[in-house]
């Protein structure tokens, strides 16, 4: 049973991330905080699997929650809840570690999407203006050979427990690839990575 904490000072907006976590989540046991210190206080009592971090809080303004969270309980997920949908501040928060970025404007649908897809394991975002493809090549190039495998996994539709079975190692390892392959494509999930790798099979 998953174990998320919902940190936004806004009552209503925190109830619609509950409702959110409820479909992606049936039956997961939901925390829910006012603030920063609050969250942190979540996290240190138990095993967390998605926290969900508003950018504005009452004693956090900015990534300074985010980097502040990342340093304390860097092995859990964050996703980062924000107005803002400036394609800067999705880029410096993923930098920062955030598995996520929601946007407020989001409808319930895209909420629940993002939520099932961090804690599946892959990165999500909403889409942002990307620089030209000219340089997918090079992108799919800087793979290492394992990340390549992984990648060809990816477009024949595998999960990650049958690539890591194909490839003789750990779930955990792959989803530790997966976060580097989608860095270095520049992408956030495995259906992104999927349509940008597509782009270079022959006609």
């Amino acid at each position: 049973m998953d174990r998320i904490v919902v940190a936004d000072d806004h009552p209503l907006f925190r109830a619609a991330l509950r409702s959110a976590v409820e479909k992606a989540s049936p039956g997961a046991l939901i925390d829910e905080c006012a603030s920063l210190a609050e969250a942190r206080t979540a996290l240190s009592i138990g095993a967390v699997d998605l926290l969900l971090l508003d950018l504005k809080l009452s004693d956090s303004e900015g990534m300074a929650g985010l980097a502040a969270i990342r340093a304390e309980h860097p092995t859990v997920p964050v996703a980062v809840v924000s107005a803002s949908e400036d394609a800067t501040v999705v880029r410096h928060a993923l930098g920062l570690g955030a598995a996520g970025f929601i946007p407020k404007s989001a409808g319930l649908p895209q909420m629940v999407e993002a939520i099932t897809a961090i804690l599946a394991g892959d990165e999500w975002a909403p889409e942002t203006p990307d620089v030209a493809d000219d340089d997918l090549p090079a992108r799919v190039a800087s793979l290492t050979p394992s990340q390549l495998r992984i990648l060809e996994g990816l477009k024949a539709g595998r999960l990650n427990k049958q690539i890591a079975f194909d490839l003789g190692v750990s779930e955990a390892t792959i989803k530790a690839h997966l976060t580097s392959v989608f860095r270095k494509l520049g992408v956030h999930n495995r259906t992104q990575a999927v349509i940008l790798a597509k782009q270079l099979d022959p006609a």
